[in-house]
């Protein structure tokens, strides 16, 4: 854009006449709905209009080409004015416009990757910035192409921190490929947004973390053409356009009024708000957008398999955590387009060990969780690269909603939590993942891997998911189901009841999320029916719950769940276990009180 003459006044026109058209679609879009935010579309009109018919290069007929620019809506509910823009691209027909929101139509009230020009799913606001980070990321320093990203925001979702964790790592990564701009329309959905219309605030703030930034009028498709060209030339930096808006524009009695945030126009006024608006309309110039550069490289992330079995001997002692930071670099060394992102975590988590031999694919995010799965989220978009992040399995609580989003936008992520359970010791409940089960057994379409030795972790990186029956004879009379350092405990427990006389079998599950139901019932109809299960977790949402699920609809089944009850403590992991029954000797205990009940 920057090499490129600006634009005369006929072309200025042409925006400005586009950005109606987009008003005007937004608005049919919501009123058929009967639902839907076209106050916050009108506010961004003249952006996405500069955007997509000025800045951006892409080619329409192709939305996730791996050349195109990439464009992500952290405001999305303003999901009628993206899909008013591809409408206006050609890439969508007029008529499907009208469908925004049904049962049967992708259009969504906030974007998903149902949709080939969406990469990732917005709407829980501020997020969207971690996302573009992260396919900056990839653009600049993996593909070391020239596609650019841009993001739009809200000034009211600046309020999340997730926005700030983005700020920072935009800057410190120097992605001067780019650009976010922020709509900064003043209303919020309830009341005024916090700083209203300072932009001058606005801008010190984003400047304060590293940030080119420019404000301007955000009505005025000629500064924003302006402020993109220049954008285009800053070298080292990341650019925030700070753009005053005001919602509602083009609507009379409704622009810049409070109490209209997510109302559809009334049935009987629209025609005439439309006919305002379409009265401004001089010309019907169709704009057709630059194609990209296609200079992004051809790549294959299909098939990837560790290089060589693993190489652990019988009775090595060796943490899953650092197993998985060996797996993960012989990973890294079958297929160049493996990442790794940690949270400062990587000399516990051992992604170090990624880091060692593949500097150039490790990704430091710091202590910035959210942001860490967002950038994630966003480096795997269009299958561009394969990508691990860990970090303290109790930490990724606080990134939840990211996780959960990153369901939705259907992203092939892999995400490692290490330091599960009481078993921590000394450093106390605050490090301990007792949640993390539950958390990531609610999200659609997740596998949880809980693996108990290095060969399972190992194995579990190259995604081998398979149940385990790990102990097993003719003569058990109770199904043990045991995981990570529960499952040694089952195990130790076994050997002592079998010198008493009495066996146990022993199932590792290995995934929590697919469990296999089939072999734990087949199992129990084995022993009797007496499962027991342990777990170093809480037992609301842990392996106990998914075991009793499973077995839910079988008759003759009776299941005990060993569990972390209550908040736990700092001490020694043995000391805990044994607090909290879940260790070998209570194993044992329960065992025996099944055939005393």
């Amino acid at each position: 854009m920057s090499g490129e003459p600006r634009p005369g006044q006929s072309r200025l026109q042409a925006l400005r006449d586009a950005a109606n058209r987009l008003r005007v679609r937004s608005l049919r879009a919501t009123c058929a709905a009967g639902s839907g935010h076209p106050t916050s579309c009108c506010s961004a009109a003249e952006i996405l209009a500069v955007l997509f018919f000025q800045a951006m290069r892409y080619r329409a007929s192709r939305p996730a080409h791996p050349s195109n620019d990439r464009f992500v809506l952290s405001k999305g509910h303003a999901a009628p004015l993206l899909y008013a823009a591809w409408a206006e691209a050609g890439f969508l027909k007029e008529p499907e416009l009208l469908n925004l929101r049904k049962i049967d139509c992708d259009l969504e009230g906030h974007p998903t990757p149902r949709l080939p020009f969406v990469d990732v799913a917005t709407g829980s606001l501020g997020q969207g910035l971690g996302a573009a980070c992260g396919m900056a990321y990839a653009g600049k320093y993996f593909d070391k192409a020239s596609y650019r990203v841009f993001c739009l925001l809200g000034d009211g979702e600046a309020s999340e921190g997730s926005v700030w964790e983005a700020l920072a790592f935009g800057s410190h990564y120097r992605l001067d490929n780019l650009v976010a701009i922020v709509d900064v329309n003043r209303l919020g959905q309830s009341e005024a947004a916090p700083l209203c219309h300072d932009t001058a605030v606005h801008r010190r703030r984003w400047e304060a973390f590293g940030w080119n930034t420019y404000v301007v009028d955000g009505h005025a498709v000629e500064e924003l053409d302006e402020a993109l060209r220049q954008a285009a030339q800053v070298k080292g930096k990341p650019t925030a356009i700070v753009a005053k808006t005001y919602k509602g524009r083009g609507i009379p009695g409704v622009e810049d009024a409070e109490n209209w945030h997510g109302k559809p126009m009334p049935k009987d006024k629209v025609e005439s708000i439309i006919g305002a608006i379409q009265s401004r309309i001089q010309t019907h110039e169709v704009l057709v957008p630059q194609p990209p550069i296609e200079d992004v490289p051809q790549i294959s992330i299909a098939g990837i398999c560790m290089p060589s079995p693993p190489e652990y001997a019988i009775g090595d002692k060796v943490a899953t955590r650092k197993a998985y930071g060996v797996a993960l670099a012989k990973l890294g060394g079958a297929n160049e387009r493996v990442v790794a992102l940690d949270g400062d975590t990587k000399n516990s988590t051992f992604s170090e060990l990624f880091k060692q031999v593949h500097p150039e694919r490790y990704i430091e995010c710091y202590i910035a969780e959210q942001n860490m799965v967002s950038v994630a989220l966003g480096c795997a978009a269009r299958d561009r690269a394969v990508v691990f992040a860990s970090t303290f399995a109790a930490f990724f609580t606080r990134a939840f909603d990211h996780i959960r989003m990153g369901a939705i936008s259907r992203t092939n992520l892999n995400l490692c939590g290490s330091h599960c359970g009481v078993s921590i010791g000394e450093d106390g409940p605050s490090q301990m993942a007792l949640e993390d089960i539950a958390m990531f057994r609610a999200i659609p379409g997740c596998t949880v891997f809980y693996p108990s030795d290095a060969v399972s972790a190992e194995r579990a990186v190259c995604l081998a998911a398979n149940t385990k029956v790990v102990r097993n004879s003719d003569a058990d009379r109770v199904t043990v189901i045991g995981a990570g350092v529960t499952l040694h405990e089952a195990l130790a427990a076994a050997d002592e009841l079998a010198k008493q006389g009495t066996c146990i079998r022993v199932i590792d599950p290995f995934t929590i999320k697919p469990l296999d139901a089939a072999t734990i019932i087949t199992s129990a109809r084995a022993t009797g029916g007496r499962i027991i299960t342990v777990e170093d977790h809480y037992r609301e949402g842990g392996l106990g719950e998914a075991v009793a699920a499973a077995v839910s609809g079988e008759p003759g089944i009776v299941l005990q769940s060993l569990a972390v009850s209550g908040v736990p403590r700092s001490g020694k992991p043995a000391e805990l276990l044994d607090l909290f029954g879940i260790n070998a000797k209570n194993i044992i205990a329960a065992v025996k009180s099944t055939f005393a009940n």
